[in-house]
């Protein structure tokens, strides 16, 4: 039977997200891009756990280049990192605007500014320049206070500090000629290798921030 994905490879693989047979190259190649895999499916579990060589390869680039911004985090600061990334994975500006690395690394500079200003006893709301960067910036200060209002505990420092990561990932980690979403596209795929959902913050005894 000829797969209906693409009309030309033989459908030999069971796929649970579209409920028939598609090829092997439909599978490895569209995976959780043009096809919702459930995170039940063999096929998905089996490629996280023994990525082909060209995916181990660019996971290791990924990972090289990411790891200068980041090496510093405290394990809290790190899980702030991911959630701050899975709102910016998720957003998206209004009309015909396009979100890039430097509309990010504003975003995370000026509300880490916010949020350092504040830890000084200080209420003063930084701007970023472009409108772009101000969406993003009032999306990941809404997603703050929701975790404040439900029972989490979050240091505007320590918020701060995983902002400042971003800020410095999203201007340095491009070269030249590469393109004006090398960042944007690089945490995209650690999100993506991971497939976990955005996380949900829940109150603990001490209150103290849980991400699953």
């Amino acid at each position: 039977m000829v797969c209906p994905s693409c009309g030309r490879g033989k459908a030999r693989r069971d796929c649970p997200a579209l409920g028939r047979a598609i090829c092997t190259v439909c599978c490895g190649t569209k995976r959780r891009i043009d096809i919702q895999c459930p995170s039940d499916c063999a096929y998905l579990a089996s490629a996280r756990e023994h990525p082909a060589a060209v995916v181990r390869r660019q996971q290791e680039r990924d990972v090289a280049r990411l790891l200068p911004t980041i090496r510093h985090l405290t394990e809290r600061q790190y899980q702030l990192f991911f959630l701050f990334h899975s709102l910016i994975a998720q957003h998206r500006p209004e009309g015909f605007a396009r979100l890039v690395d430097t509309d990010v690394a504003e975003a995370a500079a000026s509300f880490a500014a916010t949020l350092e200003t504040a830890a000084r006893g200080v209420i003063y709301d930084h701007r970023p320049a472009s409108l772009p960067a101000q969406s993003l910036a009032d999306v990941l200060s809404t997603r703050l206070t929701q975790i404040r209002e439900q029972g989490g505990t979050v240091y505007d420092r320590e918020a701060a500090i995983a902002l400042r990561a971003i800020e410095q990932g999203g201007r340095s980690v491009a070269t030249a000629g590469e393109g004006d979403r090398v960042y944007l596209d690089l945490v995209g795929r650690l999100l993506q290798e991971t497939a976990t959902p955005e996380p949900q913050p829940a109150p603990s005894p001490s209150g103290s921030l849980i991400l699953p």
